[in-house]
């Protein structure tokens, strides 16, 4: 099973979002996946132009050479994809929203109707591709996931993907000060390397272990208060 993973955040292994990702990842690994895992900080990749050259001048050929000429033949390979990303203005920093407007190339430019909906099919023909989302947010309420989740499920559908479910990990801003201090929060990392396991064992992950992922940390009141004493004395 071949997993094609990204790090979509600035921050790469530091941040925390690999808190959540590394540990799912291993846990995929030990189940026997193939795991690629690409730091999109680290790559080059252009904004699409938009004047569909790989659609109509060069079929399946960007008129951009970066390295997304590395990425695509490992998007057509791929049986899960993992994107991993902290929230940013509701929604995806800008690097990865390059990334997947740049899979154009794969789709062709024709429309068909699709579980009753306009979609553009697939160039290439390609075995079921599962999508599971990581993401990490710095607010302390679930619903700040929602527009991105919504935006993932949107893109799967297009892409004609199956969403495979997503590890939210609210509150996130103290997840790493409190593993460092010792406190009882390893279960999270548990849980986040369960859910690998589970999504290769059943191809499908459990919501219990789901659950454990995004649980609370701290009360939202205390959260508040933690944080922006954190921030008050990085600034002194």
């Amino acid at each position: 099973m071949k997993v094609l993973a990204f790090n979509c955040s600035p921050n790469m292994e530091n941040g925390n979002t690999a808190l959540i990702l590394n540990p799912f990842l291993e846990g995929i690994e030990e189940e026997g996946g193939k795991i690629e895992l690409f730091y999109l900080r680290k790559l080059k990749i252009n904004p699409c132009l938009g004047e569909f050259s790989c659609w109509v001048k060069t079929p399946g050929e960007c008129i951009h050479d970066d390295d997304m000429n590395i990425l695509y033949p490992k998007f057509k390979e791929a049986d899960i994809i993992v994107f991993g990303t902290p929230v940013y203005v509701d929604g995806m920093p800008g690097p990865m929203k390059n990334l997947i407007d740049r899979l154009l190339p794969l789709l062709e430019p024709y429309i068909e109707i699709r579980d009753g909906h306009c979609r553009h099919p697939k160039r290439y023909k390609q075995k079921r591709v599962k999508l599971v989302l990581v993401a990490n947010c710095g607010f302390w309420e679930m619903d700040n996931f929602n527009p991105l989740l919504v935006h993932m499920q949107a893109i799967c559908k297009n892409a004609g993907w199956e969403y495979a479910g997503a590890l939210l990990r609210p509150h996130g801003g103290v997840f790493g000060y409190m593993l460092k201090k010792g406190y009882p929060v390893q279960d999270i990392r548990e849980a986040a390397k369960e859910a690998g396991r589970e999504l290769v064992k059943y191809g499908e992950m459990r919501e219990e272990t789901l659950r454990v992922v995004s649980r609370e940390l701290l009360p939202l009141e205390e959260y508040v208060k933690v944080l922006n004493q954190i921030f008050r004395r990085v600034q002194e």
